[in-house]
């Protein structure tokens, strides 16, 4: 693998992971921008910037669009985060230069019409329908909101109906000038690709790009104030979230949660999966996960189970903690935990899209290439006494957030996950 990086004159930067052996590039144009940016009443915004980027340009039809990126025989999506959007595709090396130019095209000349960006709002309100209508999904959007207390962190991605609803061109335009100047923009393609050509191809592109009226970003470190939340609503299951606050990206302590979270959720050997679903039937759908931003992160639980239930879970969830709290832990379920999680790395290697994504998001992190060898010994150094003590740090009264949505009643719920 060959690893190269260029700074255009304006900031914008250009990184690329060149593997000769490849068929394929995948190739991403990124923001250093999310809805942990938005103001409160433009809540939703950078998202449906997103699905704006593709309805038009000044020489291309949003028809024209879809046919090209159909033509080019490759797959092509965009995706906004919390803290970073990005538009992305994966091409054979030979489509490259065509691809080039058309990702320019709609990121920089997006015409953002009226008339597309009323029937654009529809589109995305059927999209928040759609989350609101499915509870796996609500419930974690539900426990964000209550987990962050009103920081913009914890805010749905997607928005609301009504911010979407209210969303003007005027204000989508600010927000372009504001959040997409040159040296917010990060471009990284990993595959079959010359990383020379790739910046001959940019730089008379993106080089004459200017800030604008750029704003810096407003993020304050968010406060997480325990609390148990209940959402009464008629489905079949209960569907729970429960979490507390963990590492940010660059956390020393994030190896040895990583490890903590596979043994505790985070595969089918799991603690919680083996208890809760293969020893007691209580649940089909559980795991843990473990979301991380720039300067903070939470570890989250989910299991959806019958009313009736919700406490008995609550109670192995909270054995379960405890147990490796104190102590109960093998080198063997260490050993077995890094390999999973190496095994898991090195697999998604093999895939253009991950390894343009790891690339990008190493830049925004850490700024430098972060190599497999150095991310593998750095997960082999954790030891047992580590995962016991972050799993002490994390599960404390302080941090801990119940989230619960479906056909129960809070004053139903008779387990205090705050006192795990």
């Amino acid at each position: 693998m060959i690893h190269k990086k260029t700074v255009l004159a304006n900031g914008t930067r250009i990184i690329t992971e060149g593997l000769s052996h490849a068929k394929s590039v995948s190739l991403g144009i990124w923001v250093n921008a999310g809805s942990r940016d938005e103001l409160d009443k433009e809540r939703g915004i950078f998202h449906l910037i997103e699905h704006m980027i593709f309805k038009g340009t000044q020489s291309r039809s949003a028809l024209q669009i879809a046919k090209d990126l159909d033509t080019m025989g490759g797959f092509s999506n965009a995706f906004t985060g919390k803290e970073q959007t990005c538009f992305h595709a994966r091409v054979l090396d030979k489509h490259l230069h065509s691809l080039t130019d058309l990702l320019s095209d709609i990121f920089i000349n997006s015409i953002f019409a009226e008339s597309d960006l009323e029937l654009e709002k529809g589109v995305v309100l059927q999209e928040i329908s759609m989350t609101e209508d499915t509870p796996d999904e609500y419930v974690n959007v539900l426990f964000d909101q209550t987990f962050w207390g009103g920081d913009p962190l914890g805010r749905p991605i997607l928005g609301t109906k009504e911010t979407v609803s209210n969303i003007t061109r005027r204000e989508i335009l600010d927000y372009v000038s504001d959040f997409y100047g040159p040296k917010r923009l990060l471009i990284a393609a990993a595959g079959n690709v010359d990383h020379d050509l790739l910046v001959e191809y940019f730089r008379p592109l993106f080089e004459p790009l200017q800030e604008q009226n750029t704003r810096p970003p407003a993020r304050p470190i968010p406060l997480t104030t325990p609390t148990v939340s209940s959402y009464p609503k008629e489905l079949e299951q209960v569907h729970l979230c429960l979490g507390a606050q963990a590492s940010s990206l660059s956390g020393e302590r994030r190896f040895a949660e990583s490890i903590f979270n596979t043994i505790l959720g985070g595969n089918m050997s799991s603690r919680l999966f083996q208890e809760i679903r293969e020893k007691r039937g209580l649940a089909y759908s559980l795991y843990s996960h473990m979301s991380a931003y720039m300067d903070t992160g939470l570890i989250r639980i989910y299991v959806a189970t019958d009313q009736e239930e919700i406490n008995r879970v609550l109670e192995l969830i909270g054995l379960e903690i405890k147990g490796i709290q104190g102590g109960d832990l093998s080198a063997n379920d260490i050993a077995g935990a890094k390999e999973y999680l190496i095994g898991g790395i090195l697999l998604a290697a093999e895939n253009m899209g991950t390894l343009m994504m790891r690339l990008a998001r190493n830049e925004f992190i850490f700024e430098r290439y972060i190599s497999y060898e150095e991310l593998i010994a750095e997960i082999e150094k954790v030891s047992l006494d580590e995962v016991i003590e972050v799993a002490q740090e994390i599960f404390s009264a302080a941090t801990v957030s119940l989230t619960v949505l479906g056909p129960v009643d809070r004053d139903k719920i008779s387990v205090d996950p705050l006192n795990f």
